[in-house]
């Protein structure tokens, strides 16, 4: 061993070691290893990620092969990025005092962000690599970039020893990517571009006739039946008030030069700060976490150069890897780089990688339009409340959420936390709550492969939000007619006493997402007239491009009042949206006796709503919503079957399910592809076209496609 480590340091610091580019030749399919493809690590590299539009996916370009021993090290597989290491393949390899063998890149790249310890037996090295330009650098090398760091890894330099040697002016450019130290306030965010923004506005004020404007909110109204006795009266009569926002206003002639950008779309939008805070706790080591470095990767390139992003990492502590930053070309060579260094190891401090994420929203000096976190763990915080759960019959987990994530006092939410729980062994109820508590989702990651489709689908729907801060107000307009209740899942809503009006705090809509939401009124009996007047819905919300505040009425909800009614039949959009709230309501008592261990008494109560579903009008008319949820139902039930299946899937499963319906917004669940089940439920068709970006990417390759069972993206049951 000695032997070998003395002549890999004279190799290196005689500059022979060499790593040469491949090129597209040398990387065709029919060159190419399926073992030696691309891995999720090597993928984030800046020299394969360096051009600034995603390329045409291809066998070769996005292929990969998951690794079946998971951190599993070997002297001819690279612990890193999960590929073989192969004598004479372009790589060099870097052996360890601790006879770990690693590509010398990416453990160089590790090197970079303060990582002196070895990946697989956590040894600290005396002796680490470290990555620079030689002195003469070769005709094809590429020119170092203005943050100070080579535009592809084409070659290595020597290795040198702990602590840091003097000074060497031959390396005053090379500098760290990122500060090690954090700053107490956290408002070192990149400045917004004020001009970008103020040039979109004034394009579309200019060249109004090349753009194809709609109306923000569409309302709809449903009365459960159109026509009522005037000797009849109810107590509980039903209407149901369904909003549409409109989709994104898009630019035919744009002013500006986007085409070689990767955004989302070229659809005016509002650019977005965005915090994901992402669990790199010793579980997440090995595939788990090339899986991830992917995932986020795909959400790096499809960010426009308006959206900013800061990413966190915790373990047993928190780190800010880089502060709020705009995607710009350079923006995203960073980010690549920062996340391509990530290590697994340690515990599980959730509360602490949120803190750091709320404070980064909180402390900013700028502010784009919209904000949000994407969480992901794969385990359970142990550090802020697991020592209370064994006190406790439910612990507390809003100790897990800083005061700037969540909103007292009933003034709407500030920060929402899109939660992604990953794999079994995750906290669903954790997770679950932080998502409820915060306003955002909470998606269920069952099969590792499909984290990326699940972060596309999130981020979606958050770069294509058209109204924010959306409050809906129902007001009766007949003197005789109060309000009974109002039915809006998990959106805030209350009703004025004397029961005139009432009012639900909606939120933010993406573009052609909609809410469906049941009012209950009294219906008096009427001989005076032939008609009774029964609300009027108002919507107030902003504007996030104009930043202005608007004000939309509907018609007044009325009902014809004939002498006698006959047999009218009742709105099959009524009736559909009651079945979807009692299925939400039966999942979640079917939950709560589960949780007290009454497996079988959940699995009753799942079964007796599908056979209540079963006798609707929406099922009789084989409504797709209604069967469905039916499917739905059944699966959940599946996952009942067992007290360790449901420890396992089953809770995860039907708490995602919950938060899809309250919320009515998409969620990932399991790894179901089945055309029947909810997974789609609710898709946007930007969380559709994300998808389809994301699946085209991941199932290039023929390996990658043994492994990975796509989300859904099949149209939304109606």
């Amino acid at each position: 061993m000695g032997s070998k480590w003395r002549k890999a340091r004279m190799a290196l610091g005689l500059n022979l070691c060499v790593y040469l580019p491949k090129t597209l030749e040398d990387s065709s399919p029919s060159s190419l290893d399926s073992e030696e493809r691309l891995s999720d690590a090597a993928l984030l590299s800046p020299a394969n990620l360096g051009s600034s539009r995603p390329p045409t996916p291809s066998p070769s370009s996005y292929g990969f092969k998951l690794s079946r021993s998971g951190s599993k090290s070997s002297s001819k597989t690279c612990s890193i990025c999960l590929t073989k290491m192969k004598q004479g393949g372009g790589h060099a390899i870097f052996t360890a005092e601790c006879s770990h063998s690693f590509h010398f890149h990416c453990i160089a790249s590790n090197v970079k962000h303060g990582n002196q310890i070895c990946p697989v037996c956590r040894a600290k090295w005396k002796e680490i690599p470290v990555q620079g330009p030689t002195a003469d650098p070769s005709p094809g090398r590429a020119p170092i970039g203005p943050v100070g760091w080579p535009q592809n890894d084409a070659v290595m330099t020597v290795v040198r020893r702990l602590p840091p040697p003097r000074r060497d002016l031959s390396r005053r450019h090379i500098v760290p990517l990122f500060p090690t130290a954090e700053p107490g306030i956290f408002n070192d965010d990149e400045s917004l571009d004020h001009q970008t923004v103020a040039a979109e506005r004034s394009s579309s004020n200019k060249n109004s006739a090349d753009e194809i404007f709609f109306r923000t909110i569409e309302i709809k109204t449903y009365p459960e039946v159109s026509a009522v006795s005037k000797s009849k009266s109810f107590d509980n009569f039903t209407v149901l008030v369904n909003l549409k926002a409109a989709a994104s206003t898009t630019t035919q002639n744009p002013s500006r030069n986007q085409s070689s950008l990767p955004q989302f779309s070229q659809n005016r939008r509002a650019p977005v700060d965005l915090v994901t805070v992402l669990d790199i706790s010793g579980s997440m080591a090995g595939t788990k976490l090339a899986l991830l470095k992917r995932a986020m990767g795909f959400v790096i390139q499809n960010l426009g150069s308006n959206d900013r992003l800061s990413v966190i990492a915790f373990s047993s502590t928190a780190r800010r890897l880089f502060p709020l930053r705009r995607m710009t070309d350079t923006g995203r060579q960073q980010a690549l780089q920062a996340v391509n260094s990530l290590v697994a190891n340690g515990g599980t401090n959730i509360a602490e990688g949120l803190r750091k994420g709320g404070k980064i929203l909180e402390d900013r000096r700028g502010k784009n339009p919209v904000a949000s976190i994407i969480l992901l763990s794969d385990g359970q915080d142990t550090y802020t409340v697991s020592g209370s759960a064994a006190n406790q019959a439910q612990p507390n987990y809003q100790l897990l959420l800083p005061l700037s994530i969540h909103s007292g006092d009933n003034t709407g939410f500030q920060i929402p936390v899109h939660a992604f729980g990953f794999g079994a062994d995750h906290d669903a109820s954790s997770m679950h709550s932080i998502s409820e508590i915060s306003g955002g989702t909470f998606s269920f990651i069952e099969t590792e492969a499909v984290i990326q489709d699940a972060f596309a689908q999130c981020i979606g729907g958050l770069l294509s939000v058209v109204v924010q801060e959306l409050q809906v107000e129902v007001e009766c307009v007949n003197t005789n007619v109060c309000l009974g209740s109002l039915k809006a899942g998990s959106y805030p809503s209350r009703v004025m006493v004397g029961g005139r009006k009432g009012s639900i705090d909606v939120g933010d809509l993406y573009a052609e997402e909609e809410r469906d939401f049941l009012v209950s009124v009294n219906v008096p009996a009427e001989f005076s007239s032939n008609l009774t007047s029964l609300i009027k819905v108002r919507c107030i919300y902003k504007d996030p491009l104009a930043k202005e505040m608007a004000t939309l009425e509907s018609e007044e909800v009325g009902i014809e009042r004939p002498a006698v009614a006959g047999q009218v039949a009742v709105s099959i959009e009524v009736d559909r949206q009651r079945n979807r709230l009692h299925a939400a309501e039966a999942m979640a008592q079917a939950r709560a006796a589960a949780e007290r261990g009454d497996l079988a008494g959940a699995a009753l109560i799942l079964e007796d709503c599908r056979r209540v579903l079963s006798e609707t009008m929406s099922a009789k008319s084989n409504d797709r919503l209604c069967v469905a949820l039916d499917a739905e139902l059944k699966e959940m039930q599946e996952r009942m079957a067992s007290r360790h299946v449901y420890e396992a899937s089953g809770r995860a499963y039907i708490l995602s399910g919950l938060s899809s319906h309250s919320w009515q917004r998409a969620t990932a669940r399991g790894d179901s592809t089945d055309g029947s089940s909810l997974v789609q439920s609710y898709q946007t068709p930007s969380m559709v076209e994300m998808l389809t970006r994301s699946q085209a990417m991941l199932l290039g390759s023929p390996s990658a496609q043994r492994h990975i069972r796509p989300l859904c993206s099949q149209p939304k049951p109606r």
